[in-house]
């Protein structure tokens, strides 16, 4: 069954890269879809650690995880590389330093097979972005080009559209009528 709006997400158990941890061991978890129950949770892919494009969109989620926070919504990322390349690499990049949210590792692809991001000829992610509801329900997604990044500002108005339970149309932004 492929994924899609309105159907449970699917859930996964994965490794993930905890920057903000503070031992050394405790920089390396589990995580499970199910942790985040109650929650709204944005699920983005990227294609691999040590690129170009990536870096510019994790650094743009990571500055906005406070406008995610006010909405009750957790921010993870995945891409098909190890704990330890994603540990490298914020390590060795300025700009990830500062990383704030988890990196979680489809060494096995499993996760990308699940939400239909994986290019397996490559064996990488497509850049896929999900929103999950508090009750684990696909609500939106969106899937790019390998060569392009994402909006987040356009993220956080379909996060906001999708929280008012209400018809919004085209180009509505937060503060603007909905549709009776």
């Amino acid at each position: 069954m492929s994924v899609r709006v309105g159907r449970q997400a699917p859930h996964f158990e994965v490794q993930a890269y905890d920057r903000t941890a503070d031992g050394k061991e405790t920089q390396f978890t589990s995580v499970k879809l199910t942790d985040y129950q109650g929650k709204w949770v944005c699920l983005y892919f990227y294609p691999l650690d040590f690129t170009f494009v990536c870096p510019t969109e994790i650094v743009s989620f990571n500055k906005a995880l406070g406008d995610f926070e006010d909405r009750g919504c957790v921010v993870l990322t995945a891409s098909t590389d190890s704990v330890f390349s994603h540990k490298g690499w914020c390590d060795s990049h300025p700009d990830l330093k500062a990383m704030k949210h988890l990196m979680l590792a489809d060494t096995n692809h499993e996760l990308s097979k699940a939400y239909d991001v994986l290019d397996e000829a490559q064996g990488i992610a497509y850049r896929g972005i999900y929103l999950i509801d508090p009750a684990g329900v696909l609500r939106w997604l969106a899937v790019h080009d390998l060569a392009v990044g994402r909006n987040v500002s356009e993220v956080l108005r379909v996060l906001d559209a999708l929280q008012t339970d209400k018809l919004c149309p085209c180009n509505w932004k937060a503060g603007d009528k909905t549709l009776n």
